[in-house]
């Protein structure tokens, strides 16, 4: 097969950074101030618990010691023990931790699982360790941070540039330290070490029961609709997949290198396939190449950030042709950018419940762990489905209520399930 002349790609317009932290507490804020909530009680919410940062060394293949930074935030622990992921990647701050944390905290909270939230990170680019540095790297970082994490305390899932593998790292390495094999301390393990089927598509499948939802709820047509997606993961590649197979038209997709474009329609199975094999969806025959912040304003009826955060800022909402937002990524909106798209008619699918759907099936493995049990996909996947249209329409119910927005609304559903939480318990001692 021949590759066709590649059009110049479109330039990525530019955008200024904005801090995810600030992010999360505003988006806070301004739930706290609708639900006129007590002083003290909104102090200890917009604040993590705890806050870790490690230094820690690693030897190199070549014999070389290099210190690398890691970060393990608990943000409230009101409602069960913690739980969030842990990402490599080179831009990781303590700010943007910290805020994945505060998210967590109200995912778990909008879907009525028993956690609170947590996040780590290690500053790295992954791509540039061979495997056997990055297992040393996660093993050193796993002991670092053994003095917060257990499967009553706080539980680690995968994240950007962290996978199964990665977690079966961690396990095993709690586990030797601990004496016995615990394999509730991670979510997101290989089934052979008591993962959870399903689990691998548990947050793209969580975001399409949503946009299932908002599609009849908004009276649209799923299969006359068109789908871009930034970010060609896990998460977005199969949420290509599964929103195909409910007969959308998927027309952009992106990775970190680039993006393609095809208004006629990609073939979902053959880009993965691609990228398979050439490490990115860039070069894929007969598609038209443009920059990952333009596939954010593609003629589309839906669109799904599932990259990073801070893709969609007041720069570029008013430019957002989709009629849905659906976010498998995490933060990718600023507040800004919320009041432009709810002020245009954009229906806004927020993160804290669109990307839910691995969370819950986080919740599902962690139980089957405890209970040494495990269950069929098909179980799984009801009860996913089950979790997900119901968090979905209470979200729903309370924004038409409320007359706010989605996220607000999940702000509302969710702060007021951790609020009254932490005021029961009340403070100690």
């Amino acid at each position: 097969m021949t590759t066709e002349q590649a059009a110049p790609a479109i330039p990525a317009p530019t955008v200024n950074a904005v801090n995810a932290w600030q992010v999360a507490q505003r988006q806070f804020d301004l739930a706290a101030d609708k639900l006129k909530l007590d002083p003290g009680l909104r102090e200890v919410l917009r604040e993590p618990r705890r806050e870790f940062t490690v230094h820690f060394p690693v030897q190199m293949d070549d014999g070389s010691v290099k210190v690398f930074t890691g970060y393990r935030v608990q943000h409230n622990l009101g409602r069960g023990p913690a739980k969030g992921g842990i990402r490599y990647h080179q831009d990781v701050t303590l700010d943007e931790v910290k805020a994945l944390a505060m998210w967590m905290t109200w995912k778990c909270a909008v879907v009525g699982i028993p956690y609170g939230g947590g996040k780590g990170g290690v500053v790295v680019d992954p791509k540039k360790l061979s495997k056997r540095e990055v297992e040393r790297l996660t093993r050193r970082f796993t002991t670092e941070i053994s003095v917060l994490i257990g499967p009553e305390k706080d539980i680690p899932a995968p994240d950007v540039n962290t996978n199964a593998q990665t977690m079966a790292w961690i396990m095993d390495t709690f586990s030797m330290h601990t004496g016995y094999t615990v394999p509730g301390v991670v979510t997101g393990k290989p089934i052979a070490l008591g993962g959870s089927e399903g689990r691998n598509e548990a947050t793209a499948r969580g975001a399409v029961f949503c946009i299932i939802e908002a599609v009849a709820h908004l009276g649209l047509d799923l299969t006359a609709s068109t789908v871009a997606i930034q970010g060609f993961g896990n998460a977005g590649s199969v949420a290509a997949t599964l929103v195909a197979a409910e007969g959308a038209t998927v027309v952009a997709v992106s990775d970190s290198v680039g993006a393609i474009h095809d208004p006629n329609g990609l073939d979902v199975a053959r880009v993965i396939a691609w990228k398979a094999e050439h490490g990115t969806v860039k070069g894929f025959p007969g598609a038209r190449p443009m920059s990952n912040e333009h596939l954010l304003e593609v003629e589309c009826d839906i669109l799904i950030p599932a990259a990073l955060e801070n893709q969609i800022t007041s720069r570029n909402a008013g430019r957002v042709k989709a009629r849905i937002v659906a976010e498998a990524a995490n933060g990718p909106t600023t507040p800004e950018a919320d009041e432009i798209l709810y002020d245009r008619g954009v229906f806004m699918i927020p993160d804290i419940l669109c990307n839910a759907g691995g969370v819950t099936v986080s919740y599902f493995e962690w139980v089957q762990d405890l209970n040494r049990d495990h269950w069929s996909e098909s179980v799984v996947n009801t009860k996913l489905k089950e979790i997900m249209v119901r968090a979905f329409g209470e979200t729903l119910a309370l924004a038409e209520r409320e007359s706010v927005n989605m996220r607000t609304g999940a702000y509302l559903l969710a702060v007021e399930r951790v609020a009254s939480a932490t005021s029961m318990r009340g403070l100690y001692p």
